[in-house]
């Protein structure tokens, strides 16, 4: 991989490390405008996991045999280099996860086993499904309290409506960092500072955040923090929750079975130190070593640099299609990255997609998981282009020919 000393040329050098990128479709080369969803991987990646497979498959910490140590130090190393990622002050704050919703989840099941009637949880109508409906689930366990905070039109949290809501009896708040349908950014920071004025926890969605913007637990404070591999180049079934250690410590296990032990008797169990007290069974071994993998890629890149890159192609992208009649953006937040979705004036956003799909283009579309939203902001759904390292402004070139065709072909 090269250096990122030219803007212009960098994400054409980056899409030769994406084997997929270099097919066509329906006849066209592939524009891939999908990240949101999963970001395309690396061959760092893909050798990463081929190798354990090829050389070391193994078990990990349950052996005295040399495949297995191989395994198990990659294994935490993995865990180790997420840590320093994100600047937890230790891996024993990092859980493996399946991805975000499997971390929200344990978060749900393990401290929210200790809320009542009495307790509130803020959330927003931002939230991607994976951040609603597990707190929905303990509402009904629990009889905790979920409030929602309001999107303005312009799809930013209301935050005026944030500091009505908030109370002392807010428990946590539970955010998204970066929403996947808008792009938008929110001010966590300042939430979370707000949140731990009246005693709130704070767990933030970071899943759209990790490969566009650097991400600070320390900095930030929160309390937890939800992420995926697969949003962040590495593979898919392989996430993490990151937790404050004392936090971690107070927290039952959410499930039971190997690994999480630390003894059995047919009486009792005694629960095995942090992180293992929330790994229960084998963990996805060769999607830990991907994800370091993709750690290792992410920081071989310039961040300032990369970030000035894509945000020339968000400002091209919206630029090009505003001049395209009947194109309409939805949220016009005043941060965002990755994500620019619209609507096409008199066209079903499936049909859009499906033309575009036609023409090599592959975009996502509908409520994007994230159905409170487009309730809110008075729609069924959208066209979602999303963007990453590996985009270039030809793709956003590309894309507004296609809506064009699109909008002649429907209109």
């Amino acid at each position: 991989m090269s250096g990122f000393t030219d803007p212009h040329q960098k994400p054409l050098e980056l899409r030769e490390d994406f084997p997929v990128l270099e097919q066509t479709i329906n006849g066209s080369p592939l524009v891939y405008l999908d990240s949101a969803a999963t970001t395309q991987k690396p061959r760092q990646v893909i050798e990463a996991i081929s190798h354990y497979y090829l050389k070391d498959n193994a078990n990990v910490h349950r052996a005295a045999h040399t495949l297995s140590d191989h395994a198990t130090h990659q294994f935490e190393a993995a865990r180790s280099k997420l840590a320093n990622f994100i600047h937890a002050d230790t891996s024993r704050e990092i859980i493996w996860t399946r991805g975000t919703t499997e971390a929200i989840n344990l978060v749900a099941y393990s401290f929210g086993s200790r809320l009542g009637s009495e307790d509130e949880i803020l959330i927003s109508e931002m939230e991607h499904h994976s951040n609603i409906v597990p707190w929905q689930l303990l509402a009904q366990r629990t009889g905790v309290t979920l409030r929602a905070v309001r999107v303005t039109p312009e799809g930013e949290l209301d935050l005026e409506d944030f500091e009505r809501k908030l109370n002392e009896r807010t428990a946590l708040v539970s955010i998204v960092y970066v929403s996947n349908a808008l792009g938008t950014v929110n001010p966590v920071a300042d939430i979370i500072q707000k949140s731990h004025r009246v005693g709130a926890r704070v767990l933030l969605d970071a899943a759209q955040a990790t490969a566009h913007l650097p991400v600070d637990v320390k900095t930030l404070d929160c309390d937890f923090l939800a992420l995926s591999g697969h949003k962040m180049f590495g593979p898919t079934g392989i996430g993490a929750l990151y937790g404050k250690e004392a936090l971690l410590q107070t927290m039952p296990p959410w499930q039971g079975g190997g690994e999480m032990i630390e003894t059995v008797t047919l009486e009792e169990t005694l629960y095995n130190e942090l992180p293992y007290k929330f790994e229960a069974g084998t963990p996805h071994i060769a999607g830990a070593i991907g994800f370091a993998g993709a750690i290792d890629y992410l920081r071989a890149l310039e961040q300032s640099s990369l970030q000035a890159h894509e945000d020339r192609i968000i400002a091209r992208c919206i630029s090009e299609l505003l001049q395209i009649p009947g194109v309409s953006l939805i949220g016009t937040p005043a941060q965002r990255v990755g994500v620019v979705s619209f609507q096409l004036e008199g066209s079903h956003p499936s049909d859009v997609g499906t033309l575009l799909n036609q023409q090599g283009i592959a975009v996502r579309t509908g409520h994007h998981c994230a159905m409170p939203l487009m309730q809110s902001l008075g729609i069924s759904g959208t066209v979602r282009a999303s963007f990453c390292a590996y985009n270039s402004l030809a793709d956003v070139e590309r894309l507004a020919e296609g809506v064009r065709k699109a909008a002649d072909l429907l209109g």
